[in-house]
């Protein structure tokens, strides 16, 4: 049973299973195997609070940071993967102990748009597409999804509105997808709180350092979301009590527990770790147009395609959505998603359906920055990891959440027990 001051401190992320081992915090020499997000932000808070703890983060790439990756050309700067955050403190308070209270700033309230297109018209995503379902049929799904285990097919019974849901964050459509893990606090799965939602939303808000943010808003970091990932790994290199290898690659957290001659309690498993589905791979590419050339398109957030016979699942207004620059003076700047599953590798494929959703006009920059797996959450996957009591400490979005907000609550989570 959480306490109230809890629930205002992390809010619905307590609703998801929290896999850290008891006896982690006596530990004095902690392993974090996985240098993305969440092992940096783990590590970060941890070592700032307890400089007498050891860390080691242990990373299998060349890099750290992860799926956060901002590709950058000249004036164009493009996040690979996420490059937002809805409100949370958590993030506001990790954001002002890094020091970048100047580079995050709010998303631009104009471009607060959403479409969805099924190939032939948009209609715009907003509240009224919930009724447009019926609120009888809605609240009959919405019970039926609070029995667990269901999928976000059955929690949103609208096939093309529930896909453009998934495909959007987790890139597989809503009848593959665990309801519990997209929408807990829509389920109610997990821990209940202690009093009405709507009054601890009300508390949290009074706890944001550096700016209130506005309803349904999201932030972001001038530089894209890797300024983030950079600062924090340039603070981490300048501690004395922490230690990076990189290119180094455990199996399993034993491995790494009887390398560096800890007990298993003492290691933070934040990287992939058991495959259960083939992972989602989906190919992300930058695409830019003078303003000219697009102004039929409206500005907004973006369009979500559901429909499995066109290459491309969404497009992202990349310079629509920052308060910081994107693209150069006269251009504008869209991320294109293209699903695996879908795209056959052809580019040609790519910019025809460029042509088809934004210009018939040739675009100035069109380049593929990167290809991202996303893991597979099938219906019953938060029942089933909310019964695994591991000897380590599982964090991360390979495991419980795949959002900014929960990797990094979570590592706040972690830190407050030391």
């Amino acid at each position: 049973m959480y306490s109230l001051e809890q629930w205002v401190r992390y809010g619905d992320e307590i609703r998801r299973p929290f896999h850290v081992n008891p006896n982690l915090p006596k530990s004095t020499r902690i392993v974090i195997v996985g240098g993305g997000l969440s092992g940096l932000s783990t590590a970060f808070l941890i070592a700032r609070k307890r400089q007498d703890v050891s860390i080691e983060i242990i990373e299998k790439e060349n890099r750290l940071g992860g799926v956060i990756d901002t590709w950058r050309s000249d004036e164009w700067c493009c996040d690979v993967a996420v490059n937002a955050t809805r409100p949370h403190p958590s993030v506001w308070r990790l954001v002002k102990y890094l020091g970048l209270e100047k580079e995050f700033s709010q998303s631009r309230p104009e471009a607060r748009k959403r479409w969805i297109h099924d190939g032939n018209q948009a209609r715009r995503l907003s509240p009224i597409s919930a009724l447009k379902i019926g609120p009888i049929r809605l609240a009959r799904s919405v019970k039926k999804a609070r029995k667990g285990g269901r999928s976000v097919m059955d929690l949103i019974p609208d096939k093309e509105v529930a896909d453009a849901l998934t495909l959007g964050v987790v890139n597989d459509v809503a009848i593959n997808v665990d309801a519990d893990f997209l929408f807990p606090t829509l389920t109610r799965f997990g821990a209940k709180p202690p009093k009405r939602w709507s009054g601890i939303k009300k508390e949290m808000m009074r706890t944001f350092p550096i700016f209130t943010p506005t309803k349904n808003s999201m932030s972001s970091f001038e530089g894209g979301m890797s300024t983030l990932t950079e600062k924090m790994i340039t603070l981490l290199m300048q501690m004395s009590n922490v230690n990076i290898s990189l290119n180094t690659r455990f199996k399993t957290p034993s491995e790494a527990a009887n390398h560096f001659n800890v007990e298993q309690s003492s290691v933070i498993w934040t990287a992939p770790l058991d495959v259960r589905e083939p992972d989602n791979k989906i190919s992300v590419f930058a695409v830019g147009y003078n303003e000219s050339d697009v102004e039929s398109v409206e500005t907004g957030y973006g369009t979500l395609i559901p429909n499995s016979d066109i290459p491309v699942s969404g497009i992202l207004h990349e310079s629509d959505i920052h308060s910081s620059r994107r693209a150069p003076d006269g251009f504008r700047l869209f991320r294109i998603m293209a699903p695996h599953s879908r795209w056959d590798g052809e580019q040609a494929e790519i910019r025809k359906s460029a042509k088809q959703f934004l210009s018939d006009r040739d675009p100035v920059i069109f380049e593929l920055i990167g290809v991202r797996s996303i893991p597979a959450y099938r219906p019953g996957y938060m029942e089933r990891i909310s019964n695994k009591n591991p000897n380590y400490s599982r964090l991360g979005w390979n495991f419980s959440g795949v959002s900014i907000t929960h990797v990094i609550c979570e590592a706040e989570r972690v830190s407050d027990l030391f």
